[in-house]
């Protein structure tokens, strides 16, 4: 169980990264690809930050992992849910389609909350 930890919450904090870094290098599709369509004029901010803020998160993830282990892992996995719970509001609120919003946004808080409770567990 403690491998099933550990490569879950390695992957999960690598694909943030990846988002992250994705909207930084890619920003119209990624924003797309989260659901609500980012103008072509005005939303350079928003797609700056997103990539910034989810970049963050995937090193603080790899970070947490690497130097201090399940237990502070598990915690980060718990409130890091919040994030894709409030990217499901956020898609549902501007216009984003039901299946992106749960389908994508919401899964991925489930999937994180999973994570969490097995890492809580190793």
């Amino acid at each position: 169980m403690l491998i099933t930890a550990y490569v879950l919450a390695i992957v999960l904090d690598v694909f943030v990264l990846f988002i992250g870094v994705r909207f930084l290098l890619a920003p119209q599709a990624a924003a797309a690809g989260y659901g609500v369509p980012a103008k072509k004029e005005g939303d350079a901010a928003y797609l700056t930050v997103k990539g910034l803020r989810d970049s963050g998160y995937g090193i603080l993830g790899l970070a947490l992992l690497a130097f201090a282990g399940a237990h502070a892992e598990a915690w980060f996995m718990l409130v890091a849910a919040l994030l894709p719970l409030g990217d499901t509001a956020i898609v549902l609120r501007n216009g984003g389609t039901k299946a992106t919003a749960f389908g994508i946004h919401f899964a991925t808080a489930v999937i994180v909350l999973i994570s969490a409770a097995l890492l809580f567990a190793a």
